[in-house]
């Protein structure tokens, strides 16, 4: 993969992990200083904190400012950074998945795994991410140019985008809702079958994320699976017990939360909830209790007064 050239390379890039993704983006922070360009390495911190603070300044600096996070998927710190207006975070995995995250959404803040990552492959995605400029020929376009239509789409993305989620102004604002909202309002969640009170819609496939949503009341007897999973809560408030290591995690919006392969745990909603969750493989639960024991153990807890 060839290295940056003058004319793609960004003025400045500000970079931030938490402690699964610190190695790695210390690996590309020195890459990039061997390149000349400047970095401001906001080091390391738990969680996802890193990743806000490096999506606030991207969002408040100049366009030639862009943004590197890392943690061990690269899904969270991609979610935390795009909390933040004219942000475009991508979860890159391949140097393909950087060459489109550049063409299609002209992305201005890299996201990297450091648990599935290697420095070498990592140093091939920045370099892939640095060359290639919005709107090129890429893996999704069959590295042909973007016809005409596509082009004239992806330029009125950049001003759509960051309106998402924003307040009205006016009542003239109002009644001009972005496409991108009108679609995710109207997603089709399937039944989750295993779990009364569950639906889910797949998004992507290997790596695998979803949308999940649960109706208040809803319990999750204690299960496991045979990968980990990253979720991050949208709405909603929910409690897990991970039974295997004796801990409670209170979710309300905005918590992220890490749970590995293996690890027993039991799961109450309080509202109706939804989340984000992103996993490695495919989809298996195996059951450890059933439902009536773990709404026993569930009510116990919380009437000895531990909520």
């Amino acid at each position: 993969m060839a290295e940056p050239t003058s004319a793609t390379r960004p003025y400045k890039i500000i970079a931030g992990a938490d402690s699964f993704g610190c190695a790695l983006k210390d690996a590309l922070v020195s890459h990039l200083r061997s390149l000349d360009i400047d970095v401001e390495d906001l080091g390391t911190s738990s969680y996802y904190s890193i990743a806000a603070e490096v999506g606030k300044r991207v969002s408040s600096s100049p366009t030639d400012t862009r943004g590197l996070v890392a943690c061990g998927t690269g899904a969270g710190v991609s979610i935390f950074a795009n909390k933040f207006p004219g942000v475009f975070a991508a979860a890159c995995l391949t140097p393909e998945d950087a060459l489109n995250a550049r063409s299609i959404n002209n992305s201005n803040v890299l996201a990297v795994s450091g648990l599935s990552t290697s420095p070498d492959s990592a140093v091939e995605i920045l370099n892939a991410w640095l060359n290639t400029p919005f709107k090129s020929p890429c893996p999704a376009s069959g590295s042909n140019p973007w016809p005409e239509d596509i082009q004239s789409f992806l330029d009125n993305s950049l001003s759509e985008m960051p309106k998402i989620g924003a307040q009205p102004q006016s009542d003239s604002d109002s009644t001009a809702p972005c496409a991108l909202c009108c679609l995710v309002k109207n997603r089709e969640l399937n039944p989750i079958d295993l779990i009364p009170g569950g639906s889910m819609k797949i998004l992507r496939e290997s790596p695998t994320s979803a949308i999940v949503r649960f109706k208040a009341g809803s319990v999750e007897p204690a299960h496991h699976h045979t990968f980990g999973h990253d979720l991050v809560v949208l709405e909603g408030k929910k409690s897990v017990w991970n039974i295997t290591k004796k801990e409670r995690y209170d979710l309300v919006v905005g918590d992220y939360l890490f749970t590995p392969a293996g690890d027993v745990h039991r799961v109450k909603y309080y509202e109706d909830t939804e989340f984000f969750i992103k996993w490695d493989g495919k989809w298996d639960m195996f059951f450890d209790e059933d439902l009536e024991v773990a709404k026993t153990a569930i009510d116990k807890e919380l009437e000895n007064g531990s909520k």
